[in-house]
């Protein structure tokens, strides 16, 4: 029975050391069951067939192993929208929306077409986030891994932005050369490399090109600073995703180039997104 199940698979998750046992032990077995949670309790005495079983059981065998569950059923939801995650992307999370909701409103407030730039895009969550909500925006992406411009492709068909979205595999903006853009996003690397060896098992599960952020977790801040003028329009804004006490040597870096900071704060009350104007 679906409770019966839900409560070993509980326990054990629990016994490995998970700490969101209960919750992924219900978003597993939805996924196999093809439902959503809600049906878990309204149908907990239901019995589910062998296969569904045996499938559920290698689930939670993998997600005590520390695999994050977003690669399990191969998908996380963002923005209010669905997508697909591989192994070879950053999984979403909830503080990126910060990010994209500051990139939705300033590009929602410019008259006639605009477009950004995303880099280092990943899933495309950002991009595909932006353009779903911006019918007015068309966007280049880029990300070094073919692998996750491939996850991307497959988000933006997904989502039927893909006629609005390019694709380029290459090393920040080296792909981008002469174009211009009303707005460059991003959600870089910015782990320090000596703190990767003390993140949760799960993230340390995630591509680490997507983390590593150099010694002190700024390289890619100051890479992308140092080139979006080249890539910004008049006017332009630049908004990134930083990590937590970045904001400050974030900030000095855009003092360069750029005016009229702005730094966002998660709903946690942590710095999350610095944004400043060309």
């Amino acid at each position: 029975m679906i409770n019966k199940l839900l409560q070993s698979a509980t326990a054990r998750l629990e016994a490995a050391g998970i700490e969101s046992a209960r919750l992924d032990a219900e978003v597993l077995l939805a996924h196999v069951l093809n439902c959503r949670r809600l049906y878990l309790y309204v149908d907990a005495a239901k019995n589910v067939s062998p296969a569904q079983a045996t499938r559920f059981e290698s689930l939670i065998m993998q997600r005590a192993e520390k695999i994050p569950t977003a690669y399990l059923t191969g998908q996380r939801e963002f923005m209010g929208l669905n997508f697909a995650v591989t192994p070879d992307v950053l999984i979403p999370r909830p503080d990126t929306e910060i990010l994209v909701q500051y990139a939705i409103e300033n590009l929602s407030a410019l008259k006639g077409d605009v477009t950004f730039a995303d880099i280092g895009t990943g899933s495309g969550a950002i991009c595909v986030s932006i353009l779903k909500y911006v019918k007015n925006a068309d966007a280049v992406t880029v990300d070094i891994s073919e692998d996750a411009i491939n996850c991307a492709k497959f988000n933006a068909e997904k989502f039927g932005v893909d006629d609005r979205l390019k694709f380029y595999v290459g090393n920040l903006f080296e792909p981008l050369r002469g174009q211009k853009f009303h707005a460059i996003i991003s959600n870089p690397p910015y782990i320090p490399t000596s703190d990767l060896a003390t993140l949760q098992e799960e993230v340390k599960r995630e591509p680490k090109i997507a983390l590593d952020g150099g010694d002190d977790g700024l390289n890619f801040y100051r890479r992308i600073i140092e080139e979006a003028p080249n890539f910004l329009c008049e006017g332009g804004f630049l908004a990134v995703e930083i990590g937590i006490n970045q904001a400050s040597a974030v900030k000095n870096l855009l003092t360069k180039h750029f005016t009229d900071i702005k730094i966002l704060r998660d709903l946690a009350g942590i710095e999350r997104v610095i944004a400043a104007i060309f």
